[in-house]
């Protein structure tokens, strides 16, 4: 029972990454609209708000309000070095050969000089941090994002980075913790930390709250797609 409580959380997300996966077929020729599942999106957006207002936003606040400034950004440094092995991964299949030697290098040094990532020494040496993931390298490849799709506990997604998520978990070191208790306090600070990084982006948010939302996440997956070659609407 213990294992099956840790690991829930993962079985959701795969769950509901085959679920999409099932589907990819038809995002190339999915519906001109970009949300046409709006009534569910909209109820699943609501269970998610809900959620995090009565319980990941406090937590996160709780967790900046206690943490000294430098640990907290040494804990984020830490994840931001796991997570540019997914990095290295996606920009090798996407054939940026220079972005991957970027990855390979900042994987290097922060491990090494940085302690684990605690310090990001990488950025100061200019090897800037790249941001990439398996929706991105489909999108690459020709795949179209289809249809806006709101996941229950992961939020904003598509229907063609929905199944994105189960190769990008296999890049993430949880399943590789034997450890359960280990395991799920890395898990809970990685998510805590996630959460209390956008606590200052919160301000920005105007009119309807979901059609926000919907529009900056679909439009900064554009930009990440398109590596910022983009038609600006001004």
């Amino acid at each position: 029972m213990r294992l099956l409580a840790a690991n829930w959380t993962d079985s959701l997300g795969r769950v509901l990454a085959c679920l999409g996966l099932a589907l990819l077929p038809m995002a190339a020729g999915a519906a001109t609209e970009e949300d046409p599942w709006e009534g569910f999106n909209r109820a699943i957006f609501r269970f998610n708000d809900t959620l995090d207002t009565y319980a990941l936003k406090p937590l996160a606040q709780g967790y900046q309000k206690v943490t000294p400034q430098f640990l907290e950004d040494g804990v984020h440094n830490m994840f931001n070095n796991v997570g540019d092995v997914g990095n290295l991964a996606n920009n090798l299949l996407q054939g940026k050969f220079h972005d991957a030697g970027v990855d390979t290098g900042r994987l290097i040094f922060n491990t090494t000089f940085g302690l684990l990532g605690f310090f990001d020494v990488g950025t100061r040496m200019g090897l800037d941090r790249n941001d990439e993931d398996f929706g991105q390298t489909l999108g690459a490849w020709g795949v179209g994002s289809g249809p806006y799709l709101v996941l229950p506990f992961f939020g904003p997604s598509t229907l063609r980075d929905a199944p994105a998520k189960i190769p990008d978990s296999f890049l993430e070191p949880y399943p590789y913790i034997d450890h359960v208790p280990t395991r799920n306090v890395i898990r809970g600070v990685d998510v805590i930390d996630t959460r209390a990084d956008l606590l200052s982006a919160e301000k920005m948010v105007t009119g309807d709250k979901y059609v926000f939302i919907r529009n900056v996440y679909l439009q900064n997956r554009e930009f990440k797609v398109k590596d910022g070659e983009v038609e600006d609407d001004f």
